[in-house]
């Protein structure tokens, strides 16, 4: 287990459904625990529900951005061994994302990188 995936607990294959306002009293509750840290103290566990995950293959990814967004599409480049053909990507998935959140997947990739060019060697 690796610093990455330290905090987070496994959930039941289904979890149960939230009505909009556990939501908001989830969110107080999070904001009020915040306020309420002391300095050193462990942040709580993160549940991640996997329920309706879903696991592709991908071996391309392109991005672009506006101000109020960055958007991630994935997919899967069938012809990397036929370079006389002409270049078709399969598109699988697209990540829509605020430009905040973009910036924290960011550092959590540089973090991702660093580690596994440690373990296995720096990637050329």
């Amino acid at each position: 287990m690796n610093h990455l995936t330290k905090n987070l607990a496994p959930l039941p294959d289904a979890a149960a459904e939230v009505a909009p306002k556990d939501i908001v009293a989830a969110t107080e509750n999070a904001a009020r625990m915040k306020s309420q840290a002391k300095p050193g103290d462990a942040p709580p566990p993160v549940r991640l529900n996997t329920a309706n995950l879903k696991s592709t293959y991908c071996n391309v990814c392109n991005a672009t951005s506006a101000r109020e967004e960055v958007v991630l599409n994935f997919g899967t480049n069938h012809n990397w061994d036929r370079p006389h053909r002409d270049l078709e990507i399969e598109l699988h998935h697209r990540v829509v994302m605020s430009p905040f959140a973009a910036k924290r997947l960011r550092d959590l990739m540089t973090k991702l990188i660093d580690e596994h060019e440690r373990r296995y060697g720096e990637l050329q």
